[in-house]
């Protein structure tokens, strides 16, 4: 079975190079049905590598349903996995929540994803749902159609009237773990706890403002020991980062004006195999 998986990506390779181009990772990555059969290990960074040995969010749990699932993106590092069964059976315990919806962890081999995001390649990114998980019994058609909610108003420069003191413990008890490296949610939601927090503010440093992230939050995990070839973002900054937030969201409503010297905006470069980590070439081999 491994030699035919390589012929088949050697066939692949042979096949592009004869059309005139390498054929693209996200397509060689995207193609893969299920994760290797190796010693679990993420590859590479955030935002350019693979991932080995992946496990399947189970598609549901007792607190927990994996949504959008013709995506097949419900697979991670054993860590994320468990890291998310942890947290659903903390949010299962707020009033109103019977657990969480989970969104896009990683592709079965993580890699570049065809359609979305830059990130998730490791299998270490988790969205999770701003909706409250209520209904632990969602069909599989409901899953594709069922929606999340926005928590944002005025472009994210505040909360809406969805958001709850249950978001706010999910969240806190999210940034908590250990393991988080950091967590992406929209500008107004941090400042709202930032204001709100009556306990120690410490865990807020993981909790960033960024772009969108008002319908789920993105949880990114630390590189997990003994995965030596993965590749750790810087720290966040020191503190607890509400001025900084408190700084977005007065962007937000009084934007500066452009710089007129900025240069253009590169288009990003769509990658190719030889542009990963050498270990990923392994990861498409492996059964």
């Amino acid at each position: 079975m491994i030699l035919r998986r390589f012929f088949i990506l050697i066939a692949a390779l042979l096949f592009a190079q004869t059309a005139g181009a390498e054929p693209l990772a996200k397509q060689l990555f995207g193609a893969q049905k299920a994760g290797s059969t190796q010693k679990a290990a993420a590859f590479g960074s955030y935002s350019r590598g693979c991932a080995a040995g992946s496990v399947q969010l189970p598609e549901t749990g007792p607190t927990w349903q994996a949504m959008r699932l013709s995506r097949n993106r419900n697979w991670g590092h054993p860590e994320a996995i468990d890291y998310v069964q942890n947290l659903s059976r903390f949010a299962a315990k707020q009033p109103g929540w019977n657990g969480l919806y989970i969104g896009d962890i990683s592709q079965p081999r993580g890699g570049p994803m065809t359609s979305g995001h830059r990130s998730h390649q490791l299998g270490l990114d988790i969205d999770i749902w701003m909706l409250p998980g209520d209904n632990m019994r969602l069909s599989r058609s409901a899953r594709e159609n069922i929606s999340s909610i926005s928590l944002r108003r005025a472009n994210g420069a505040y909360v809406n009237g969805n958001w709850t003191k249950q978001h706010h413990a999910v969240l806190r008890a999210a940034a908590k773990d250990k393991r988080v490296a950091r967590i992406f949610v929209f500008p107004g939601a941090k400042v709202q706890m930032c204001n709100d927090e009556k306990g120690n503010k410490a865990y807020l440093r993981k909790i960033r403002p960024w772009w969108g992230h008002h319908y789920h939050f993105h949880v990114r995990l630390n590189c997990p020991r003994g995965s030596k070839g993965c590749v750790n973002q810087d720290p966040p900054p020191k503190g607890d980062g509400c001025a900084e937030a408190q700084q977005w969201v007065q962007n937000i409503l009084n934007p500066p004006p452009p710089d007129p010297n900025a240069p253009a905006p590169k288009k990003r470069r769509e990658y190719v195999l030889a542009d990963l980590p050498q270990q990923c070439a392994a990861v498409l081999q492996s059964n």
